[in-house]
């Protein structure tokens, strides 16, 4: 602590970016300053509550850059953030981006579902965003099924079957219309800006023909489009004087937690709004300011953003490349105020929740440190194997980070060895894993778990050891009824209060693990079976069974596709080969 405080003495009253540091010496948090002395003495005073207490608790040093403005000191923590990844910052690397819906510009235009990753890529016709994929795939299903446009993403040599059922005119073979295509491009267009009007009125004139000549199934299916134009697609209407795309951000701070509204304004509609709770530990400007600029890391941004006057317009300005307003009066400022009271809605519904959430994991976590004895529990590392009488063995590994699923860390292995051996087969994947963390300097765990006994713990343990590495494993034992009630090390037994928090949390990782790698076994044993099935079809050699296996890697998949498809890739009379062998074929599905 002396330390601490000389440290603090040095600081200068400059904009830039700190870094906080456990006894590891590993960065736990970044955080941005307009005066670091200010900012970075503020957690070494005071009382503090929270995920705030928790962190002032792990520091153990501090480093800080000095820079000459904020939106420096933005861009330089933003940067330092991606590339150090502490477990107390707040990041969106594992929210997903919205769907978009885009309207090629190609002279027969198609339209497709996509997620904007590079948004300085220019796209002419993109529309959104949507809540969620299906919203934005049932919007171009119904659009395909209204307007006759291409469907194909290469012009075949023949028409398709969406030609032959009145969905398609034909491109790839007949002489286009393109006064007919321009047409269908401006009535859907109208229809992605918000006018459904022309389309509303289409459909019920179809539902009319379709009645009068007794054809009431097309008029039912009709009919069902139309309620969801009306019930799902009809948005609310806002006040404002013009009509351009914009984003208002809001939020609420209470409790130890900053609640986020983000509402999607287009076309003067609310098409959607974005909700986020999380942690507070830094200063709610600072916070808000960081989640905003990761926000639209991956999104396409709109032509303003409206925020609250807590914020620094001109640095988000700068650093989004678009307008960012903070409006002081009129309808513009209501609609910043509306949203503002939506995020104190939503975490007043909320908060009971998330504190439920918190208790069945970080207090779970906690919990299982200190039955532990460890110092500190962050990366908790779990392994199972999974074999059919000793063939196609795999392992699986998930990850838990403070009592949370971490997916993207998630690892699977193929065994090299096929074998009925349970040990060899854990120290396998053990070796493998910790010899390429250590190879590759990667985060360590603070705890292993196998999904066995002894045996099991004691196999991971002589691997870890012969790694010269110190890392606890641990392993769980099951009753006779085959559910998990007690945790073991190599020379202890720990009983599981059934009805605690811990119990909860541990059966949470053993189903992820088990799941993970029993759904992983199923694709090794179903690549297996249909490497198998194409060995028996002439004329499909070596090369051409690494295209189909590249291609729809389960017996399921080659199954449901037509032979226009495989033709794609086998000569015809190949295609029909492996088709009608397909169809005769039996498979038990659950394997897929």
């Amino acid at each position: 602590m002396d330390k601490i405080k000389e440290k603090l003495s040095l600081l200068p009253m400059l904009p830039g970016c700190y870094l906080m540091k456990n006894k590891d010496g590993n960065i736990i948090y970044i955080g941005k300053a307009k005066k670091l002395k200010n900012r970075v003495s503020s957690y070494f005073r005071g009382k503090h509550t929270g995920k705030t207490a928790r962190l002032v608790s792990e520091i153990a040093d501090f480093e800080y850059i000095t820079v000459g403005s904020e939106i420096e000191s933005l861009i330089l923590e933003i940067n330092l953030i991606k590339k150090h990844n502490p477990k107390y910052n707040i990041l969106l690397k594992d929210d997903k981006s919205y769907p978009y819906i885009e309207l090629t510009g190609d002279k027969v235009p198609r339209l497709k579902v996509v997620r904007v990753l590079n948004r300085n890529k220019k796209r002419k016709y993109l529309y959104g965003p949507y809540p969620n994929v299906t919203a934005a795939r049932n919007v171009v299903n119904l659009l395909n099924r209204l307007y006759p446009i291409r469907k194909c993403n290469t012009f075949a040599t023949k028409p398709c079957l969406y030609y032959h059922i009145g969905q398609c005119l034909g491109y790839c073979t007949k002489d286009v219309d393109y006064k007919k295509v321009e047409d269908m491009r401006q009535e859907i267009i109208r229809f992605l800006k918000g006018d459904h009007s022309l389309i509303t009125d289409k459909i019920k004139k179809e539902i009319s023909e379709h009645s009068e000549k007794l054809e009431f199934e097309k008029a039912l299916e009709l009919k069902k489009m139309l309620d969801y134009i009306t019930i799902t697609l009809t948005h609310q209407q806002v006040e404002t004087k013009d009509n351009i795309d914009r984003d208002v951000i809001g939020y609420y701070e209470e409790k130890g937690y900053l609640s986020i509204q983000i509402f999607f304004i287009r076309g003067s509609k609310i098409v959607e709004r974005y909700s986020k709770i999380i942690p507070l530990i830094d200063e709610v400007e600072s916070e808000l300011t960081r989640y905003i600029a990761n926000f639209y890391h991956n999104m396409m941004l709109p032509k303003e953003i409206l925020v609250p006057d807590i914020l620094n317009a001109e640095v988000l300005s700068e650093y989004l490349k678009t307008n960012v307003k903070i409006p002081q009066k009129g309808d513009k400022h209501k609609l910043v105020e509306m949203v503002c009271e939506n995020a104190k809605i939503a975490l007043n519904e909320n908060f009971e929740l998330i504190k439920r959430d918190e208790a069945k994991t970080l207090d779970a976590n906690c919990e299982l440190k200190n039955l532990l004895g460890l110092e500190k529990l962050d990366r908790i590392e779990i392994f199972d194997n999974a074999h059919l009488f000793g063939t196609y063995n795999v392992s699986g590994m998930v990850v838990f980070i403070d009592g949370r699923k971490a997916k993207n860390e998630y690892r699977k292995y193929k065994i090299s060895v096929d074998r009925n051996d349970d040990y060899e087969t854990m120290r396998e994947v053990i070796y493998r894993r910790y010899f390429r963390v250590l190879k590759d300097n990667l985060v360590r765990p603070d705890l292993i778990i196998v999904d066995g006994g002894l045996g099991q713990i004691n196999a991971a343990k002589e691997v870890i050891q012969s790694l010269g590495m110190d890392i606890l494993v641990v392993g769980l034992k099951k009753d006779d009824r085959h559910a998990t009630n007690k945790l073991l090390t190599s020379d202890e037994e720990f009983d599981i209060d059934r009805r605690s928090n811990l119990f909860y949390l541990l059966e949470r990782m053993q189903d992820e693990v088990h799941n993970f790698t029993i759904n992983y076994h199923k694709q090794i044993r179903s690549k297996g079976s249909l490497s198998s099935i194409l060995d028996s079809v002439e004329g499909i050699g070596s090369k051409r069974k690494k295209e189909l296996l590249r291609k729809y890697r389960t017996i399921t998949k080659m199954k449901e596709a037509e032979i226009q498809e495989l033709e794609e890739i086998l000569p015809k009379n190949v295609a029909q080969n492996l088709y009608q062998f397909l169809k005769e074929y039996h498979y038990d599905v659950s394997n897929k």
